[in-house]
């Protein structure tokens, strides 16, 4: 019983790292808030015993660190594949494959999306991940990823509102990728 309130208590200091993460319209911030979130919570997801759902949040972290520093095809691809193999082969549950779909997608926007997109598809891939959090009961990880879900949701609503008024809210994202010409 102890092993089990260990990790909820991981899940729910993820969920205290994470609630403000969708909220960064400054990418690299975005980036490095997620890769901290994903750590935390792919901790509490090996606590619960959920290791295809730990192995997508710890490649989650690791790849949301290199997209800080290269958007080439071949990097993602090696991530893609890492997580479909090392999430298949502890794959016990149907269910256990959304935080696998999750992060295939997630992975495929952080290296291939700019600004809103980038958020709409992290948007479905917290879907994924919803699901499977409540289905394995993971107080944490539900309420974070709930969170993630509306907040992210709003923000993308106020984004776009914001692009409809002729306001970028992603200038400074494309000020960062003009002076660093590896991040693309």
């Amino acid at each position: 019983m102890t092993a089990y309130w260990l990790a909820q208590g991981a899940g729910v200091i993820a969920f205290l790292i994470g609630i403000t993460t969708f909220i960064n319209r400054d990418e690299r911030r975005f980036k490095l808030q997620l890769a901290v979130y994903s750590s935390v919570i792919g901790l509490h997801f090996f606590l619960m015993g959920a290791y295809p759902a730990g192995m997508s949040a710890e490649l989650n972290a690791i790849r949301t660190v290199i997209s800080l520093r290269t958007r080439r095809l071949w990097v993602m691809s090696v991530f893609i594949a890492l997580t479909l193999i090392l999430g298949f082969s502890k794959l016990h549950h149907a269910m256990e494959l959304l935080p696998i779909i999750g992060t295939t997608v997630s992975t495929w926007a952080l290296f291939r999306c700019k600004g809103l997109t980038t958020r709409c598809v992290m948007w479905c891939s917290t879907a994924c991940w919803v699901a499977h959090n409540f289905w394995l009961g993971s107080i944490g990880g539900t309420l974070i990823e709930g969170s993630f879900l509306i907040m992210n949701g709003l923000n993308i609503i106020r984004f776009w509102r914001m692009q409809k008024r002729g306001i970028d809210p992603f200038k400074i994202e494309k000020r960062v990728q003009q002076e660093s010409p590896s991040a693309r």
